[in-house]
């Protein structure tokens, strides 16, 4: 029996489901999961960035029953992609059956976020792992140099990095992306989950909506912890406006700590009565 965890991912779609499931794959990491990525590259980028131990890239949801087998436990990431008749099926094939969103909620965040660091970069920008169309790219054209930091996203095309550099004060590379989270104290970014991350790190981060993605998934999250939100046409006025709010920065609510002992409990006492009776399968397929 084997515990899976699942995250849509892909150069059009970002990381943020994988960062999310990461998490989880360290909170279960007792259970050694294994975590499912819709492509290989960022079942890669976990491995190597967030500290994963096993990842495989399926393509689509679709494809978990073509790794795991009947009776295994899976927790995966409400990316829209199951159907309410693929969600029976994988009810019906799992021992447990966890959803984020549902079971699980979706402000959750690495508790390396929450080690205190020394702050290095007074005002910073990520926009996203991902920018396929280069519609940041080309929202910056144009644009006066700003005073900021912006750290890369994994996503961005060979070449944009140096497209970027006239722009910016500094860029800091994708590797560094958790260090600079933590030690941004005013951070603007267009991915809810890097909102959490700066918000669990004690920063105070800001909230830009791109322009090439009509839905936002998580988006309530920003009223709940009232983070602020700053729009504009070009970089130069989104942040013009980013500075407007960080010189009157609304009061922020902590992060909420979710309890996973309950889901923890259930799994591992699956996981136990499973080991008990394996040799006596094994014994049975065997013989």
């Amino acid at each position: 029996m084997q515990v899976y965890i699942y995250a849509k991912s892909g150069h059009s779609f970002g990381l943020e489901n994988v960062r999310r499931a990461s998490v989880l794959c360290n909170v279960f990491k007792d259970s050694d999961p294994i975590l499912c990525t819709a492509d290989y590259r960022a079942a890669t980028f976990a491995k190597s960035e967030l500290g994963i131990n096993r990842g495989v890239g399926i393509d689509v949801i679709g494809n978990l029953p073509h790794v795991m087998e009947r009776g295994d436990i899976l927790i995966y990431d409400d990316s829209k992609e199951a159907s309410s008749t693929m969600q029976d099926h994988m009810k019906d094939f799992c021992t447990h059956l966890y959803k984020v969103g549902e079971d699980i909620p979706f402000d959750i965040v690495d508790e390396t976020f929450t080690n205190d660091m020394e702050i290095q970069y007074e005002k910073g920008l990520f926009f996203s792992d991902d920018d396929y169309e280069e519609w940041f790219l080309n929202l910056c054209e144009d644009s006066t140099k700003q005073e900021l930091s912006m750290i890369m996203g994994h996503y961005f095309f060979l070449g944009n990095e140096d497209k970027l550099k006239p722009f910016f004060d500094n860029i800091i590379e994708e590797e560094d992306y958790i260090e600079a989270v933590k030690t941004t104290k005013y951070l603007l970014t267009a991915c809810v989950q890097t909102c959490m991350e700066s918000l669990a790190s004690g920063n105070c981060p800001v909230y830009f909506k791109r322009g090439d993605k009509e839905t936002i998934e998580n988006i309530e999250l920003l009223d709940k912890y009232n983070i602020p939100t700053v729009t504009g046409d070009n970089l130069d006025e989104i942040v013009e406006n980013f500075n407007l709010t960080i010189k009157n920065y609304p009061k922020i609510k902590e992060i909420e700590k979710f309890d996973f002992s309950a889901i923890k409990k259930d799994i591992n006492d699956t996981l136990k009565k499973f080991a008990m009776i394996q040799p006596s399968l094994d014994y049975k397929y065997t013989s």
